[in-house]
């Protein structure tokens, strides 16, 4: 990294005689003073007719490089001081063409902009602006050393490096620390089933539903304002989530202690996915608010309680939605429960079970059919094995009635009911309900229903990493756990940007998705053209930047990436 000084102009006179000016800047690199940026700017006579606004010939070629977004993003990576808090935990080796800190920031840039793989970064970097602010020799650009500077981070490592960052996060963005949301996902990973030195990517319950694949899981706890990622947790893709929120609810009350005085103020938002005994037993201990759900299925009387004692929350902020406000004994305490109905997920639910009943009955229809023609060799175990199959989605079996007749393959029968009755009362007692559990018992329940709702900023962040496109995690082409460990910690660090960035933008009244963002930003580009010369010596370099609309003007004040803009 290098810290600029003020430009100047230079002369710098030819062996014919003659004189020409450059524009350079300098920069103190290692300690030592030195020129980073030189541009030509011409002959006296030139310039003067620059000045004068002479034409400057015609350019004889042209290139477009990508600016806006990557120097959006770079802005926000200087902000955090990214660099220098890597390079204090792991220094630059003497023989090193870059820092540590260096290598790890333009691969979180990569991640946001454009992601590719480590071998063509080097390629799709010649096609940006970055290379006029990020002075790199281009074999430093190798793919190998990303993974020698990669190399140097430990586990250990990276959480002081996270935890600083974090630090820097609040201090620079003003984050609001009093409502975290904490989930996990997993991603599917191209390891190679026989190599051995990556366990942390095993087969799992695969949430992108590649089951052939193995997986890395991830936690992460984010705020509720701007659903910024806070800390991260890379962990063995076979082990429920369940299993890892010891170990995040841990890191979470240690760090929070050291970003604020009292942990009391602290709500922390999760689903039921993450309920246990022994989960919520140190949830209680560690003294933290906490806004959960229960499966409504496991407690029928509150889901018995009639909806004329339903009152609606709020009809503004949350239409259609009503609740009761009262108590559960459920995880080994007695806390306050919120009943909530809601129409929109009742409607949803409703047509979702229209469609997987209709598919069960059609099932059962071609097997009724086939019974009905007396060639079947199937057994009865077997054709009941098969009724089970059809009836095993939700409450299919609660809603219907199916009777199997005979014993021999050739005279089995089969009819199949649904019961509306049964159907009306499923529907009555279960869909749109949830059961919000908490312990904020003096907390508005709009204030209730809004901190479960957030869940909904972590589940987008999920969305976005697994967007192939922009702030993505793959490609990932690492083998090792340590690797990989470094790979997740840049990856989340990306998304962090991408929400920092879409958190000021909102806050200035641009109201833009990650993708929306990027993409304005993107359509600022830099244009080099190069000039005609009359003949004499190098073409000259002249780089402009394209025509920005209102929106675009906008984004680049926000992020002042006019400092990183060509000088005229």
């Amino acid at each position: 990294m290098y810290y600029p000084h003020m430009a100047s102009v230079i002369e710098k006179r030819r062996a014919d005689g003659r004189t020409y000016y450059y524009l350079v800047e300098s920069a103190r690199v290692d300690g030592k003073p030195r020129i980073v940026s030189q541009q030509y700017l011409g002959s006296a006579t030139e310039i003067a007719e620059k000045l004068a606004g002479a034409p400057a010939g015609n350019p004889v070629r042209s290139q477009h490089k990508r600016f806006g977004d990557l120097a959006a993003v770079w802005s926000v990576l200087e902000r955090l001081g990214v660099v220098e808090v890597i390079d204090a935990v792991a220094p630059r080796r003497a023989d090193a063409a870059a820092s540590v800190g260096t290598y790890l920031a333009l691969a979180c840039a990569n991640r946001i902009v454009a992601p590719c793989s480590k071998l063509g970064f080097a390629d799709w970097w010649a096609t940006t602006a970055g290379p006029r602010w990020v002075k790199l020799p281009a074999a430093a650009l190798d793919h190998r050393r990303f993974w020698e500077a990669m190399d140097r981070l430990s586990e250990a490592d990276l959480r002081t490096i996270e935890t600083e960052l974090g630090r820097r996060l609040v201090t620079e963005y003003a984050l609001d620390l009093s409502g975290l949301i904490l989930d996990m996902t997993n991603f599917a990973t191209y390891i190679d089933s026989g190599n051995d030195k990556a366990p942390i990517a095993q087969r799992g319950k695969a949430k992108q539903k590649r089951v052939d694949l193995r997986l890395v899981g991830l936690g992460l706890v984010v705020t509720r304002d701007g659903a910024v990622p806070l800390l991260s947790h890379a962990y063995p893709g076979d082990r429920p989530d369940v299993t890892q929120f010891p170990r995040l609810l841990d890191e979470l009350t240690s760090r929070y202690r050291q970003l604020t005085t009292s942990i009391e103020d602290l709500t922390l938002v999760y689903d039921a996915g993450q309920n246990s005994t022994t989960n919520h037993e140190q949830v209680e201990a560690s003294r933290i608010g906490f806004v959960g759900s229960l499966p409504p299925s496991d407690h029928p009387d509150l889901l018995a309680i009639p909806r004329t004692r339903y009152r609606k929350v709020d009809a503004d902020q949350f239409p259609g939605l009503t609740h009761v406000d009262t108590t559960v004994t459920a995880l080994g305490v007695t806390r306050r429960a919120v009943i909530t109905h809601s129409t929109t997920l009742h409607a949803a639910q409703a047509r979702g079970f229209d469609q997987t009943l209709a598919k069960a009955k059609r099932r059962q229809g071609e097997l009724a059919e086939r019974l009905a023609r007396g060639n079947t060799r199937r057994d009865r175990a077997a054709v009941e094995a098969n009724i089970a199959a059809i009836c095993k989605p939700r409450w299919v079996a609660e809603v219907t009635t199916v009777t199997l007749t005979g014993d021999k393959p050739a005279d089995l029968r089969l009819s199949f009911t649904v019961d509306a009755a049964a159907r009306h009362a499923l529907e009555t007692r279960l869909f749109g309900k949830r059961i919000l559990f908490t312990n904020r018992d003096t907390w508005p329940v709009t204030d209730v229903v809004a901190a479960y709702r957030s869940q909904s900023g972590v589940e987008s962040g999920f969305r976005q990493l697994k967007d192939p496109h922009i702030v993505s995690f793959n490609p990932m082409h690492h083998w090792t756990d340590q690797k990989i460990r470094v790979h997740v910690f840049y990856t989340v660090l990306a998304l962090t940007i991408a929400h920092l960035m879409r958190r000021q933008a909102e806050q200035a009244g641009l109201h833009l998705s990650v993708r929306e963002l990027l993409g304005e930003l993107s359509g600022i580009q830099e244009t080099v053209l190069l000039h005609h010369n009359g003949g004499k010596g190098r073409p000259r370099v002249q780089r402009l930047l394209t025509d920005m609309n209102p929106e675009q003007t906008r984004l680049a004040d926000l992020f002042e990436i006019n400092r990183y803009a060509p000088t005229r």
